[in-house]
């Protein structure tokens, strides 16, 4: 199964009631066939798949690599559970825009309502709140999220399904999680990334090559407000693309001296942004260094870290001491272009195979009428 993400032409459509009208009973029918038949917590799973959940949105009658087939869908199926959502098991909270950042409340509510334990509660608002705090601030893709959706089950397993537009390039990216199996929110969260767009300029603060630069940014987080500031200072003043570094290593100890030419700093390489007046970006880094955070994950956790925080403290790590982050793009696989000439890598025919046969199995069982199966089956073929 892959789970990750995946980038698409950014659309500016608008959803026509009657097609609405129609993925909604359609996508009540498939909910009920695929709980039914595999149970809530592997529909869940389900939903975890770019390739799993683009393919249900296309049988539903939706542009396939529209930006819009994301925000209809979770639309549609949120609207097509309503009233169901004990009887099946399965719940979905938040969505576009504003209606996203009610997702926390409509979780608590959901646990309230269903006798979760107050800590099940809080590890799924948690779960939620993070993740769109790692996309939004240690994924630096040039993508701005305006799309966040949390489908869980009445057995704790949860999905997030979330959305960046860049408007640059007018494309979409969405961010697939999942529960199962999961170990760390801030180090290599997605798997089995899609995507149809790569970019040059990404700071990846969550892959396994960010793991030292991450280490001395939580270091420089408990140094004292003082000593952090020192280094930021010396940024500000001397730091530029032509900083050169050189690491002496003697058996176990590694010293690393940087030569810092006369040059103002003014920007992040990938982030082209001032650091040498911002007021906001000292206030928070004095509360960073208030509440000392015990681990990375608690230090994005704080109210008020965001990108631009995370990128000043990934860059004196990386300029002062020499812990390089990642700055390749976190997207790997591309389910959209089918990937014939196997690049960036093949076709999963397998997966793709079984996608096919389970949606062909659900639309069979769908009590819809034969024009409108018809219909489904045929957009399934294709």
């Amino acid at each position: 199964m892959k789970r990750g993400i995946a980038t698409f032409t950014l659309d500016t459509g608008v959803c026509p009631p009657w097609l609405f009208e129609r993925m909604v009973k359609l996508g009540r029918s498939m909910a009920e066939v695929l709980v039914d038949e595999y149970g809530p917590d592997e529909f869940i799973k389900r939903i975890a798949d770019p390739v799993w959940f683009q393919s249900l949105g296309t049988v539903l009658a939706f542009d396939w690599n529209a930006s819009g087939l994301t925000t209809i869908l979770t639309a549609a199926l949120k609207e097509a559970i309503r009233d169901q959502e004990k009887d099946l098991g399965i719940f979905i909270a938040g969505g576009k825009g504003a209606t996203s950042r009610k997702t926390p409340d409509q979780i608590s509510d959901w646990g309230n309502r269903l006798n979760f334990s107050s800590n099940q509660t809080r590890n799924l608002v948690r779960s939620s709140k993070m993740s769109a705090k790692v996309d939004s601030s240690l994924v630096q893709d040039g993508y701005t999220l305006y799309h966040h959706a949390f489908f869980f089950s009445k057995n704790g397993a949860w999905t997030v399904v979330q959305q960046g537009m860049n408007t640059e390039n007018s494309t979409a990216r969405r961010y697939h999680w999942y529960s199962e199996n999961f170990e760390s929110f801030v180090e290599e969260p997605h798997t089995g990334i899609a995507s149809q767009a790569f970019h040059k300029k990404a700071l990846n603060l969550v892959a396994k090559a960010s793991h030292k630069n991450r280490n001395i940014s939580l270091e420089l987080a408990n140094s004292g407000y003082l000593t952090l500031m020192e280094d930021i200072e010396i940024l500000r003043r001397h730091s530029s693309s032509l900083t050169k570094m050189i690491t002496l290593k003697t058996g176990d100890e590694q010293l690393t001296l940087a030569s810092f030419p006369g040059v103002e700093f003014n920007h992040h390489k990938v982030e082209m942004e001032d650091f040498t007046k911002s007021k906001y970006l000292d206030k928070i880094l004095a509360r960073v260094s208030e509440e000392a955070p015990n681990n990375y994950e608690d230090l994005i956790a704080i109210k008020g870290v965001g990108g631009k925080t995370m990128r000043a403290l990934s860059l004196v790590s990386e300029i002062i001491y020499g812990a390089d982050p990642s700055y390749e793009d976190p997207a790997r696989y591309s389910f959209a272009h089918g990937g014939k000439d196997a690049t960036p890598y093949p076709v999963d025919k397998e997966t793709y195979d079984q996608t096919i046969q389970i949606l062909q199995a659900a639309v069979r069982k769908a009590n819809i009428n034969p024009v409108e199966k018809d219909k489904a089956l045929r957009r399934i073929s294709k």
